[in-house]
């Protein structure tokens, strides 16, 4: 999955960075509202993490004026603020969750997931299309009853195009959504992961399937 941080303290940015993309997700920060915009005006995320109290604005502004664009990016508020007044002012502004600092790792890595299963309309993290069935928090896509682990962007690759099965991803559309703004990437190593989620596939009735001069699609059945 590929989000967006926007919290201004840098040790906890760093952390939660490095913990995201410990876990296999692509992570954008930026340290101020206005860094948050050309974030979201440049590139599609998957999910918001969002402070209140930022240098430039209050990221409650940030929140309505992204939900009066209709944007429907899931957003998780981060605050210190415990009060219940605060909690409802965020949730009825268009917040679909907040977690209260401090924090633990995986309580937010949790609530993401919670969020983005509500979004997609499930209450698991399991997905199965076809004759497999992949875990994208356990990593281990089973084909015919066999496990197999998938290595981090192997992972989210798979994830991406599970969760919009017969959509059309370009070359620049998928290197978009599995790398950070900071990281150059080539074409040639968006086919290298693909030709890996294919190899993984072999065997199954589910594939990757290149359309010249579009990108790729999955394909079941």
């Amino acid at each position: 999955m590929k989000y967006l941080l926007v919290e201004d303290n840098e040790d906890l940015a760093r952390a939660i960075c490095s913990r995201m993309s410990f876990d296999g997700h692509v992570i954008d920060h930026a340290a101020t509202v206005s860094g948050a915009i050309d974030f979201i005006s440049t590139y599609d995320y998957d999910l918001i993490l969002l402070d209140i109290m930022l240098p430039d604005g209050d990221g409650r502004e940030f929140l309505k004026e992204h939900r009066a664009r209709e944007k429907d990016t899931p957003v998780i508020i981060l605050t210190a603020r415990s009060e219940v007044s605060d909690r409802i002012s965020v949730l009825d502004l268009g917040a679909d969750d907040y977690i209260t600092k401090p924090f633990d790792h995986e309580e937010l890595q949790a609530r993401c997931r919670a969020v983005l299963r509500r979004k997609h309309g499930t209450t698991r993290n399991v997905k199965k299309i076809g004759d497999i069935t992949f875990d994208s928090v356990s990593g281990i896509l089973q084909i015919n009853g066999q496990d197999i682990m998938l290595r981090n962007r192997e992972l989210r690759l798979l994830e991406l195009f599970l969760s919009s099965p017969n959509q059309i991803f370009s070359k620049q559309k998928l290197a978009d959504r599995l790398f950070s703004y900071v990281e150059d990437v080539s074409e040639n190593a968006i086919e290298v992961y693909v030709g890996r989620i294919r190899k993984h596939l072999e065997g199954s009735s589910v594939r990757i399937t290149t359309l010249r001069g579009l990108g790729y699609r999955l394909d079941h059945g």
